[in-house]
């Protein structure tokens, strides 16, 4: 497959398939090589093909292969006569990155205090692949089912948050249409017990210092200033999601099977928006997003609970969210005068200023576009542009990977890990668990958002210098 250059860090694929629509890339020219090193231009290329895709079909620039349609990619589909696909959205429904400023700065955490906060929180948010939060730790009156449907507001009103932290969420916390029946008995039981851990893989909570203002405008307007300390939460819907996208992978490939159209990949497996299987896929994915938004909402109150055990109450209560955005979601968006299903996988919303799909606060900047970096490196706060519309107002969200999980066990040894983690305190279960979320397994992260601001999709606002991160085991 060929990459043809029609602007700065803009690429169009030839060679896709007859039937295709245009398929573009956004990559910085040192990111180029690495296109071609998995399958991601394949699966672009057979994403392209599916019943009801308005192109482009988009890879940002922290592409890499994913089960069916990459991380990093973006395919729209027609509202009325197209498709949706779980395995488009992925496996970890509403994966997504919270930001919280606290008011502390750097001087606060010396000593042994950075690592008695680590501690403190690690305490409160269980973290591991299946880790489960014990009995005792129940929120007396909710329960799954409004989880589901309000999402964040479940917590909120059950005194986990407040009405701050729904304003500065991505739909406010809460996408309509989630419906528990829609969601399978196995995946229910799987994660009624997960709500409020953080899991494995890449997830964590960082602890962070602000050590570049490039907007000093728009990084006052989001809260952030230079040298403040900020806690990032990244995770998802837990098994609870997984799971979902699991079953309905398996649905919409016997229902495919039965009554056609063929798919050109199973991971792609995909069912009409307006089928039957398609409408139980949608409520059940709505209900993973509200979920995933709860389960940020609920690390998010034990974050503020552990800086209270260590700072005092007075500066638990100043610990104010930036924003929360997800980054593996399917929602119905108005692009160009046209309904559309966008499928982001891999990548986050970015809205410029004056668009009127940003919550009020953000609607004269746009909305906090947040990317994290790899464990040990720099992760940044981006603000959308216009040049977003080019991309269904979608940006990078993360460094993406340059290892896959096998090469990086195979390939990073214990002692260049520790080396290249020098500075930043780590809580974890076991250093060999780690290898695999490594920063040599991860793109370079300058190049991936320079690449999204010089392509006119986002804006710097400001750099996050990681000082301790929490880590789950696999």
């Amino acid at each position: 497959m060929e990459l043809e250059r029609i602007g700065t860090h803009r690429y169009r694929l030839r060679s896709a398939p007859a039937s295709a629509v245009e398929i573009m890339l956004f990559l910085h020219p040192d990111l180029l090589a690495g296109a071609y090193r998995d399958e991601s231009l394949a699966q672009l290329s057979r994403a392209a093909t599916l019943p009801g895709v308005v192109g482009p079909v988009i890879g940002l620039p922290d592409l890499h292969q994913g089960y069916g349609l990459p991380i990093g990619g973006v395919l729209a589909t027609d509202a009325k006569q197209g498709v949706v696909s779980s395995g488009a959205v992925g496996m970890d429904i509403n994966c997504g990155v919270r930001l919280l400023q606290t008011g502390l700065t750097r001087s606060d955490l010396g000593g042994t205090v950075l690592r008695d906060l680590l501690d403190a929180i690690r305490q409160l948010v269980p973290a591991g692949v299946g880790r489960k939060r014990g009995a005792q730790d129940a929120v007396p009156g909710l329960n799954l089912r409004q989880v589901v449907v309000d999402g964040a507001a479940a917590l909120v009103e059950a005194d986990l948050g407040t009405k701050e932290d729904l304003e500065r969420t991505e739909e406010y916390g809460k996408v309509p249409g989630a419906d528990l029946q829609a969601v399978g008995s196995k995946a229910r039981e799987r994660g009624e017990p997960q709500l409020g851990t953080l899991g494995g893989g890449n997830h964590f909570i960082e602890i962070q210092e602000v050590d570049k203002v490039l907007d000093h405008a728009v990084a006052e307007h989001f809260g952030i200033r230079h040298g403040g300390v900020t806690v990032m939460i990244h995770t998802g819907s837990r098994a609870f999601g997984h799971q979902v996208c699991t079953d309905y992978i398996r649905e919409f490939h016997e229902a495919g099977r039965r009554k056609g159209p063929p798919c050109p990949d199973r991971g792609l497996a995909f069912a009409p928006i307006d089928s039957p299987e398609g409408r139980r896929y949608l409520a059940a994915m709505a209900s993973s997003v509200n979920y995933a938004f709860a389960n940020r909402q609920f690390i998010t109150a034990m974050v503020r609970k552990a800086i209270g055990k260590i700072f005092g109450r007075a500066v638990s209560t100043g610990v104010r969210q930036v924003y929360d955005v997800a980054h593996n979601i399917g929602k119905f968006e108005e692009h160009a005068g046209r309904r559309l299903l966008v499928h982001r996988k891999g990548a986050t919303r970015s809205l410029p200023p004056g668009h009127p799909g940003n919550p009020p606060a953000f609607r004269s900047t746009g909305h906090p576009v947040i990317v994290p970096g790899s464990m040990g490196t720099a992760s940044y706060v981006l603000v959308g542009m216009d040049g977003s519309r080019d991309t269904f107002h979608s940006a990078c969200h993360g460094a993406g990977r340059v290892r896959s999980r096998s090469a990086a066990e195979r390939e990073i040894g214990v002692e260049q890990f520790l080396r290249s983690m020098d500075g930043v305190e780590i809580s974890y279960a076991k250093v060999r668990d780690l290898l695999d979320e490594a920063p040599a397994a991860y793109k370079d992260i300058e190049l991936v958002t320079d690449t999204v601001v010089e392509a006119g999709i986002a804006r710097k606002v400001a750099r996050l210098k990681p000082l301790g991160v929490i880590k789950g085991s696999d």
